[in-house]
């Protein structure tokens, strides 16, 4: 059969011409379709239009929002250990907190402030009480009013709201 072939190839000096045509005319419409692939494949990944990309900010706007600024999160040097009376027996507390800022200054600002944030943050947890300390709704309850309360500690001393979060990154009330 072999032999068949290349006679039929001799006698017919086209086909073989025509086979190779066949050939560049596949590889050349594989190569566009790997490239094709190839650009959309890049497209995806580093973005697409311009219309897509995010909007610049004006400048007087971004003053406005702290956001922009990275995230720093300031440990208490200790946790709080404070007594809460309950209906039948005292509870003994404990809460570690750490406290969200925006950009390096603010970090640099409240580490300076320690004493005054700890005075803030003491008085506003040992108001609390038993039953409300017990759920939740009234531990959120407790971080939103030592977030004011740290706030307006600081608003007179720094000029500014210094803290965006308080967070609890440990509770234990036995």
């Amino acid at each position: 059969m072999a032999e068949q072939d290349e006679l039929q190839l001799q006698e017919n000096p086209e086909g073989k011409s025509k086979r190779k045509k066949k050939l560049l005319i596949i590889g050349g419409a594989a190569g566009v379709l790997v490239l094709l692939v190839l650009a959309a494949v890049l497209w995806w990944i580093f973005g697409g239009s311009s219309e897509d990309a995010a909007p610049v900010e004006d400048p007087a706007k971004a003053a406005q929002t702290d956001n922009s600024k990275e995230a720093f999160y300031v440990a208490m040097p200790r946790p709080f250990l404070f007594n809460l009376p309950g209906n039948n027996q005292t509870r003994l507390v404990e809460i570690k907190v750490q406290l969200m800022v925006r950009g390096s200054d603010d970090d640099i600002l409240l580490k300076k402030h320690i004493p005054l944030v700890e005075d803030a943050l003491l008085t506003t947890f040992s108001s609390g009480s038993v039953e409300k300390l017990s759920t939740q709704a009234g531990k959120d309850e407790l971080r939103q009013l030592a977030l004011l309360n740290v706030q307006n500690t600081l608003q007179p001393v720094t000029g500014r709201k210094v803290v965006e979060k308080v967070l609890f990154t440990g509770f234990v009330m036995q």
